[in-house]
């Protein structure tokens, strides 16, 4: 119980820092004061921009925790990330297209519905290779999703090249792919809250799966599991729920690799608490990531896949080198 009063704890201070950290800083009386239904124009900012968008990276993170605790237990590997399989990939083509493609719906409906149509279909595309050889086992999957990245780097590449001139700049990709939440409306946070509810009570239902897939693929099977069939519905499950952070929040780097550690270091090894603890410290992560995106170099914003980078790196680089203990 300690441990989940921590974490709530954690969550409630990173939101506050967020809301008061922008390109001015507000204290924390000028939120007290716009949630108490103050009319001036600092409080109608505070409610209608910084606290929408700070909701938002805090669900962003949650869905990139969750999808890198599913990973890491499907691939029972504490160096998984919720872009192993070319979700990655996929979403950065699909917005490639959006963005430098003339179509006939505006960007703010094309973006975030090729992106996720790219970042789930080109893990549907992997588990297609993957049965087309044969076999689900983890070693197909991942030779498959790098396989398919590379195809998917190669297009968007080529679509870069192709579509560019003085009139399409590529900055708007290339901000796109390097991560950053944009403001969304009450009622975008309201739809994404509802989706990733249903993003956690899904990977929750995979838990125990989950736990006796960690035993081993024949350990698993001892206990009438159907492995194949499991790996395939747990990696869509979790390519779903990274598909739709990044139609918010573009690429964000790290954050599913560290929040499942954070969670098993504090809780052990059991799903059943791994995941919605790696939902809570991954939003607290993006949400304090993206308060030092905004105030770090007023009045631009840091890319936020850069913050996570240069905080997750060094963490990546530990956890490479303690992975023979594991």
């Amino acid at each position: 119980m300690r441990v989940w009063i921590t974490l709530g704890g954690f969550v409630f201070l990173a939101l506050t820092v967020g809301i008061c950290a922008g390109h001015t800083w507000e204290g924390p009386d000028a939120v007290f004061r716009a949630l108490a239904g103050d009319t001036s124009m600092e409080s109608a900012l505070l409610l209608e921009w910084r606290v929408p968008r700070v909701l938002a990276a805090a669900l962003v993170g949650a869905l990139l925790g969750l999808g890198g605790a599913i990973f890491q237990g499907v691939f029972r590997n504490p160096l998984a990330e919720p872009y192993l399989l070319g979700s990655a990939g996929g979403a950065a083509l699909g917005a490639t297209v959006a963005l430098l493609v003339p179509l006939s719906l505006s960007q703010t409906f094309s973006l975030p519905i090729l992106a996720f149509a790219g970042a789930w279909g080109a893990t549907l595309l992997v588990i297609g290779v993957a049965r087309a050889a044969g076999t689900m086992d983890v070693s197909t999957l991942l030779l498959s999703g790098v396989a398919v990245s590379a195809v998917l780097a190669a297009f968007k590449s080529f679509l870069m090249l192709a579509l560019s001139d003085e009139t399409v700049s590529l900055q708007v990709v290339l901000s796109w792919v390097l991560g950053g939440m944009q403001t969304p409306t009450w009622a975008g946070v309201g739809g994404l809250a509802a989706v990733s509810l249903a993003a956690l009570l899904g990977c929750l239902a995979l838990a125990p799966g989950l736990d006796k897939l960690g035993l081993g693929e024949a350990m698993a099977s001892t206990f009438g599991m159907n492995v194949d069939r499991f790996i395939g519905v747990a990696v869509l499950v979790g390519a779903a729920t990274v598909a739709i952070s990044v139609t918010v929040g573009g690429l964000i780097g790290f954050v599913g690799l560290a929040a499942p550690h954070i969670a098993r270091w504090r809780l052990g090894p059991l799903h059943r608490s791994v995941i919605p603890a790696s939902a809570l410290i991954g939003a607290a992560i993006v949400t304090l990531a993206d308060a030092i995106a905004r105030s770090a170099l007023p009045p631009a914003e840091i890319p936020l896949g850069l913050v996570t980078a240069v905080a997750g790196g060094p963490f990546f680089l530990f956890l490479l080198a303690r992975s023979r203990q594991w």
